[in-house]
C-alpha cells in the first residue's frame, strides 16, 4: 500500500521519502525498525500502537518480558552451535540471563517453563534435523508436546538452497512452536551457506525486540562479533588464516580407480588450534578453465569491474568468478532470480509451478555455464548477474591429525571428485584444486570449524568402536594420534573399507603400527571390489556382532564418519539388526537402545 497525506499522519514530503525507502528493506530490517522506533516511544511519550506482523504484543505495548532467554540448537557440522554461543554472549552483554543448549541436552519437561526461546537449527541431508536435534524434533512433534501459551520464540534456519527441503527443519520448529501456542519475537529467517549477514540481522532484530520493553528509551547495541585483543588478530569463518601447503601427497597406489590425497598444512602463527573431531574450513577457488569458458559464454570482458560484497570491494570479473562466488551449482532461488532479472520466457516456464519436477531435473548436475548456454546470452550487466550469486562457500573436511602429536599443524584426507553429467566432464571445487592445482608453498584461506557433536569420550577408559570407510577413515587417525600421545589404555576397534587392498589401503602402515603397539586393540577391513561378491563395513560387523554387542554393553562408543545417503544408513541399520540378534530385542527397543546411545554421546555421527 502507498502512503498518501489523506491515508496517513504524514504530510507529502514524508510520504514521498517512506514510499521509496520502505519497498527497498528487508523483513529483519523492518522488523528492527519497529522495534526502534516502539523504543523510542517509549523514552517521551506512552504511545500505544498496534505490535508489527507476527511480533509478540508485549514488545510494543511496555510490558515487561522476562530477561531470561533460553537459546536450543541443532547442529550437525558445529555452525548452529557457533550461532547460538555467539547469541548467547551478545545477550549476556546486554543484561540478559541466558541459558544455551544443544536440543539433545535441554530437559524437555522443562520447555513449560521458558518464557523466551531462541531457536537455532540447521537441516540435515534431504530435510532431516541433525542428529542432536533429533530427540527434541520428535518430543515436540508428538502427543506428549505441552501448550505454549506463554512462550515467546524467534527460529533462525540454516541450510542449502541447492537441496529441494531448504532449511525445513527450522520452518518444522518455527510451525509447530505457533501451532502450541507461542508467539513470535521476530520472524524466522532462513540462511543460506552464506549465513553471517542474515543471522546478524536477525539477532539484532530479537535483542532490540527483547531488549525496549526492559529500559525505556535504551535501544540495544547491534550483535558485532567478537574483537581480540589490542594487536591480536583472530582467524575464523569470516577472517581466514591464509596457510601454507607443507605436504601434497596421493594416498592411493598405482591403477587405483581413486585419488586420494594427503594433505599436511601449517597453522603456525595463527593461534589456531583443535580437537580430534573437528573439521577445517577450506575457501577453494574455481577451475580458472571453467571461469574462462563462462565469461567467453557471457561474452563479457574479464577485467570489467565489479563490486563484491556489501562493504564496496571491488574486482575484475574473472577474480569474482574465480574467488568470490559459486558457479557450480544451480538452485532453484537463483534460477528463479535470473527469470525475473532477464525476462527471458524459457526461464519463467521453467519456473512455472506445473514444472517442479522438470526445474529440479534440470538443476540436478548442471553449472552456471550450462545456465547461460541453455538459456543465454542474458541482456544484462556484469555487476546485475554477479549480484544474484551466492558466495563461494567453505568446504568443510574432517581433520585427519592430533595437534598434540603434529603441533602447528593440521592433516587432511580429501578424496578428487571426477564425474561427468549432461554431456561434460566435471569434479569437485576444492577436491580438484587439492589434487592438480595445489603445490607445496602454496597457501589456504582455513579455519577450524569445532565441531561438539564428534568427541572422544573423557574418560579414556572407555572402549571405542571406529567405523570409516574411504575418506570416513580422517578423523580415527586423529583420535588414534590423540590416544597414543595421551596413553589412553580403553579399548579400540576400526572398520576401515574401500575398493581394493593393494591399491587403496589408505594409511596402513601406519594403522598396522598402532595394532602391533596396541594403541589399535582390533581392525577389520572390507575391500568391495576384491571378491566377487561385494563386501563392506556393516557386512564385518555383522560377522562380528556377538563381540560387537558385547562392547557395546561395556559402555563403548560408537563412531561413524563417511557417506550418509548409502553407508551410514546401512551402518546404522545393520547396528539395529546386531541389537535385535544379540540382544534379543524388538525392534522397537533396538531402535530406543539406539536413540539412548545418542542422548549419552555413545553414538556419534560425522556425515556427509
Amino acid at each position: 500500500m502507498q502512503l498518501q497525506v489523506l491515508n496517513s499522519p504524514f504530510n507529502q514530503e514524508q510520504a514521498e521519502l517512506l514510499n521509496s525507502l520502505l519497498p527497498t528493506l528487508t523483513e529483519s530490517q523492518k522488523v528492527w525498525l519497529c522495534g526502534y522506533l516502539a523504543a523510542s516511544q517509549s523514552a517521551s511519550v506512552q504511545v500505544t500502537t498496534e505490535a508489527p506482523p507476527e511480533v509478540n504484543p508485549a514488545a510494543s505495548t511496555g510490558q515487561t518480558v522476562s530477561k531470561e532467554v533460553t537459546i536450543l540448537y541443532g547442529s550437525q557440522s558445529g555452525n548452529a552451535k557457533g550461532l547460538a554461543d555467539h547469541a548467547g554472549k551478545t545477550l549476556e552483554g546486554q543484561g540478559f540471563q541466558v541459558t544455551v543448549s544443544s536440543m539433545s541436552d535441554f530437559k524437555q519437561n522443562n520447555l513449560k517453563k521458558v518464557q523466551n526461546l531462541l531457536i537455532v537449527v540447521s537441516t540435515h541431508g534431504e530435510g532431516d534435523p541433525p542428529d542432536n536435534a533429533l530427540s527434541f524434533h520428535e518430543f515436540l512433534h508428538g502427543r506428549r508436546a505441552p501448550k505454549l501459551d506463554g512462550l515467546r520464540f524467534s527460529v533462525l534456519a540454516l541450510g542449502d538452497s541447492s537441496y529441494e527441503f531448504f532449511c525445513e527443519t527450522g520452518k518444522e520448529f518455527d510451525k509447530r512452536l505457533e501451532e502450541l501456542g507461542g508467539e513470535r519475537i521476530v520472524p524466522r529467517v532462513d540462511c543460506d551457506l552464506d549465513f553471517d549477514e542474515p543471522a546478524a540481522e536477525w539477532l539484532d532484530s530479537v535483542l532490540t525486540a527483547l531488549s525496549e520493553s526492559q529500559a525505556a528509551g535504551s535501544v540495544a547495541a547491534p550483535a558485532s562479533a567478537p574483537t581480540a585483543a589490542a594487536g591480536e588478530t583472530v582467524y575464523s569463518r569470516t577472517n581466514p588464516f591464509h596457510a601454507e601447503v607443507l605436504e601434497n601427497l596421493n594416498l592411493n597406489g598405482r591403477g587405483s580407480n581413486k585419488e586420494t590425497r594427503h594433505l599436511e598444512i601449517s597453522l603456525e602463527g595463527s593461534g589456531l588450534t583443535y580437537q580430534p573431531g573437528d573439521a577445517l574450513g577450506i575457501y577453494p577457488q574455481n577451475d580458472p578453465k571453467l571461469v574462462d569458458e563462462l565469461i567467453q559464454a557471457l561474452n563479457w570482458n574479464p577485467d570489467e569491474k565489479v563490486t563484491i560484497n556489501k562493504q564496496g570491494e571491488v574486482s575484475s570479473l574473472r577474480d569474482a568468478f574465480t574467488s568470490h562466488f559459486e558457479i557450480t551449482v544451480l538452485t532453484k532461488p537463483l534460477i528463479e532470480k535470473t527469470a525475473q532479472l532477464t525476462g527471458i520466457d524459457a526461464l519463467q516456464e521453467l519456473m512455472a509451478a506445473e514444472n517442479g519436477e522438470k526445474l529440479k531435473n534440470y538443476i540436478e548436475g548442471r553449472d552456471l555455464l550450462d545456465l547461460v548456454k541453455d538459456f543465454g546470452p542474458f541482456s544484462v550487466s556484469p555487476q546485475e548477474f554477479v549480484d544474484l550469486l551466492r558466495k563461494m562457500p567453505a568446504r568443510l573436511y574432517s581433520i585427519a591429525s592430533s595437534i598434540s602429536a603434529n603441533p602447528d599443524e593440521v592433516h587432511l584426507t580429501i578424496g578428487a571428485v571426477r564425474y561427468n553429467s549432461n554431456g561434460r566432464d566435471r569434479s569437485g571445487v576444492c577436491s580438484v584444486l587439492c589434487a592438480e592445482r595445489l603445490e607445496p608453498g602454496d597457501t589456504l584461506p582455513v579455519y577450524i570449524q569445532h565441531n561438539q557433536n564428534f568427541k572422544l569420550p573423557e574418560n579414556t577408559d572407555a572402549p571405542v568402536i571406529m567405523v570409516g570407510p574411504g575418506t570416513g577413515i580422517a578423523p580415527f587417525r586423529s583420535f588414534l594420534q590423540e590416544r597414543e600421545e595421551a596413553g589412553a589404555s580403553g579399548k579400540s576397534w576400526l572398520f576401515f573399507g574401500d575398493q581394493h587392498f593393494v591399491t587403496d589401503f589408505l594409511y596402513q602402515t601406519e594403522f598396522q603400527k598402532w595394532l602391533k603397539d596396541g594403541v589399535l586393540t582390533k581392525m577389520d577391513v572390507a575391500f568391495s571390489r576384491d571378491s566377487n561378491e561385494k563386501v563392506y563395513v556393516q557386512h564385518r560387523m555383522l560377522e562380528h556382532s556377538k563381540e560387537l554387542y558385547e562392547w557395546l554393553q561395556e559402555g563403548a562408543v560408537l563412531y561413524i564418519c563417511g557417506d550418509e545417503k548409502n553407508m551410514a544408513h546401512d551402518v546404522h541399520n545393520t547396528l539395529i539388526e546386531i541389537l535385535e540378534k544379540e540382544g534379543n530385542m524388538s525392534r522397537e527397543k533396538a531402535e530406543a537402545y539406539v536413540a539412548d546411545m545418542q542422548q549419552q554421546k555413545r553414538y556419534q555421527r560425522d556425515v556427509y
